[in-house]
């Protein structure tokens, strides 16, 4: 059974105990240990699980207290991500292609802006890859998002990026420095469709890298 899939047991599982348990809005529930016990994992796997249903409004911590189940009923949004998302792994393609949506309309608003186009943060990034200096794929990925100025679309991304395996978690490869310059230079000429095309291709190697790394698990 590969990572993604037993992470996705573990939240179902949590969301399970809450209802068996009857559980309600505003009371508390189980903590890590308690939870690692039950369902005989680690306890970085809870607290991980746990961060998830957060993100997504279902439960809520309370410094010294302990983590309570939220009202969730009322924010439709999340309850529609989260019925959908928390299903099985028949939905995973349609989560990481709705995941490229967002990251694709992103460097394009960003294109359509001189401003932000112009900003040193993409010079650093190409001088860090220069200089042969490793990063996560993450900063540049959010970098992007942040700075597109959509809240509600980075709110979204990071839950997507999260349950699509989040290929972004790792450090940069010289096997894909040339791929990210190529995005890098599109942003600074604000060539959206070149800036788009490249990013597809980048993500497009990181999806095969992570088939690769589920094969061999």
């Amino acid at each position: 059974m590969n990572q993604p899939k037993r992470y996705l047991d573990i939240v179902l599982d949590i969301r399970k105990m809450i209802s068996q348990e009857n559980i309600r809005p505003g009371d508390r529930i189980p903590s890590e240990r308690e939870l690692a016990e039950t369902l005989k994992v680690g306890r970085s796997t809870i607290r991980e699980a746990l961060r998830s249903l957060e993100l997504l409004g279902l439960i809520e911590t309370r410094r010294g207290e302990g983590t309570f189940l939220s009202d969730y009923r009322n924010h439709q949004l999340v309850e529609v991500l989260s019925t959908f998302i928390l299903q099985d792994n028949q939905s995973q393609k349609d989560v990481w292609e709705t995941r490229i949506i967002h990251e694709i309309s992103a460097i394009q608003t960003i294109c359509g802006n001189e401003a932000a186009c112009q900003l040193p943060v993409w010079d650093s990034f190409s001088k860090r890859i220069e200089e042969e200096e490793s990063f996560l794929r993450e900063d540049l990925v959010k970098e992007i998002m942040v700075l597109s100025g959509n809240r509600l679309s980075l709110k979204i991304w990071l839950l997507l990026a999260q349950y699509s395996g989040n290929p972004y978690k790792s450090r940069i490869t010289m096997d894909e420095t040339e791929m990210i310059e190529d995005v890098l230079a599109a942003i600074r000429q604000q060539d959206a469709e070149k800036a788009a095309s490249s990013l597809k291709i980048w993500i497009a190697w990181l999806q095969k890298e992570s088939k690769k790394d589920d094969d061999d698990t």
